[in-house]
């Protein structure tokens, strides 16, 4: 330890305030609370008052066995220099200048919430949507809650080659009693069961070769109870020297694609289309502002691997289009934000001009990874932040306690941690009374109100 980290003692701890209690959130705790050369006190603060985010909002619902990280999550937070603060806004409830006031460094953790858009006409007619909608839907996230997800059509496009891309259209493609035992939130559960859904069109502009896929998530597709996957085999036709120098997880899915040619015809109720080298060019309306139809290109891949329109056009019959073209951060008040790259601008880690702000997650970094390359990436910030106490860059905060901020959120209904504790046993508990691992609480409101008549 050096001079300049004794500045922190136990008496004195090195004061963070983590923004985001997602992946790269907690782990940026876990790193704080690893480490042995600085005495250190972590505040997680999130808008909701549920930890885990993405694990919880964003993880497929019938992907459990990814969601047991939640095991290793509450261990950090449980810890006793770990404190969770939910339904804490920033920039609402809590603004950067207090924030820097009453902690020595602050780490903004929030992820990338916002959606890449195609750029085509017909976007926003009435049934294009985000897949992220779609799957904070069904998840059960407070803000999505409410909505009325119209599942009447019997054509649904869904655009991109992601894991996300798979997620939705498997949940389009299971039946109820299939579902029954995830952790799908009980109104999806309900529309999903009397959904009009027959033929899920996954759309991307590249070739097999490009998706993002992986392997896992794809053989799933050949696995379901009422529906069948659909690839042609001239949209899976890859180059020679292309397979050559693919790598194991493409070569992979292009065995389990391939695989999909040879499966025995079945009659099914649903069917999920790969589609391969094609390009939404256009949405099409149905004359009430609804949408009817999609417009594809045909495309080729140009020398550098590019998708190349050849001017052969198709139409495929849907009500529905879910786009999955990938992430964006959002600025957070008073925080430099590169809007290029949709991200809080930031040099590995160290917030751009900001002594004492760092960031981690996807809005360091931009939405690349699974969840656990999160730890990795939180762990580099919090490597910085330390180097900087030993450097005598990163000083105490003026303030010196906390009672100050404690006032501000005085009147504000702060969910704690042991609150959490208390509300997931009682969604396990609704959900056992089912036969179901969780029936969850998804309304604010209830998830307040709930808290207060404890």
């Amino acid at each position: 330890m050096t001079q300049d980290s004794q500045a922190f003692t136990s008496e004195r701890p090195l004061r963070v305030a983590v923004i985001g209690s997602g992946p790269s959130g907690i782990y940026s705790a876990e790193a704080l609370i690893k480490q042995s050369d600085v005495p250190v006190q972590v505040d997680i603060f999130d808008r909701l008052p549920t930890p885990y985010g993405l694990v919880r909002y964003g993880v497929a619902p019938d992907h459990l066995t990814i969601k047991s990280v939640t095991k290793a999550f509450e261990k950090t937070m449980s810890d006793e220099r770990v404190r969770f603060m939910g339904n804490v806004q920033f920039g609402r409830d809590l603004t950067r200048d207090q924030l820097l006031a009453h902690y020595d460094a602050v780490i903004y953790a929030v992820g990338a919430s916002a959606d890449r858009r195609l750029g085509i006409p017909g976007e926003d007619l009435q049934g294009s949507l985000s897949a992220t909608e779609f799957v904070a839907w069904y998840n059960g996230h407070p803000d999505a809650a409410t909505r009325d997800m119209d599942l009447s059509a019997q054509g649904v496009a869904v655009i991109g080659l992601g894991n996300v891309a798979l997620d939705v259209s498997r949940i389009l493609a299971k039946t109820a009693d299939e579902l029954h035992s995830s952790d799908i939130a009980q109104h999806a559960l309900e529309r999903l069961r009397d959904s009009q859904v027959k033929d899920i069109y996954i759309l991307g502009r590249r070739g097999p070769a490009q998706a993002k896929f992986t392997t896992k998530e794809l053989r799933e597709f050949g696995e379901l109870d009422a529906a069948s996957p659909v690839v042609r085999a001239d949209e899976l036709a890859v180059a020679p020297e292309e397979e050559v120098a693919a790598d194991n997880v493409t070569k992979k899915n292009l065995e389990v694609l391939r695989s999909f040619l040879e499966l025995p015809e079945r009659e099914t109720p649903r069917r999920v289309h790969f589609r391969f080298l094609v390009s939404p060019t256009e949405i099409l309306d149905d004359g009430a502002g609804n949408v009817n139809a999609i417009r594809v290109e045909k495309n080729q891949l140009d020398e550098a691997g590019r998708p190349v329109g050849t001017g052969q056009f198709e139409e495929l019959p849907v009500g529905m289009v879910l786009r999955s073209v990938g992430y964006l951060g959002t600025p957070l008040e008073g925080v430099p934000f590169d809007e290029r790259s949709g991200t809080i601008a930031n040099v590995e880690g160290r917030v751009t001009g900001c002594p004492s702000e760092y960031t981690a997650g996807w809005i360091k970094r931009g939405p690349s990874g699974v969840i656990g390359t999160n730890r990795k990436c939180a762990a580099d910030t919090v490597g910085l932040l330390l180097e900087d106490v030993r450097s005598g860059t990163l000083k105490p905060s003026a303030e010196q306690n906390l009672s100050a901020l404690e006032a501000v959120l005085a009147d504000r209904p702060v969910y704690t941690f042991g609150d959490w504790q208390e509300l997931d046993r009682h969604e396990q508990g609704r959900g056992s009374e089912s036969g179901r691992p969780r029936h969850k609480v998804v309304h604010l409101e209830e998830m307040l109100g709930w808290r207060a008549e404890r």
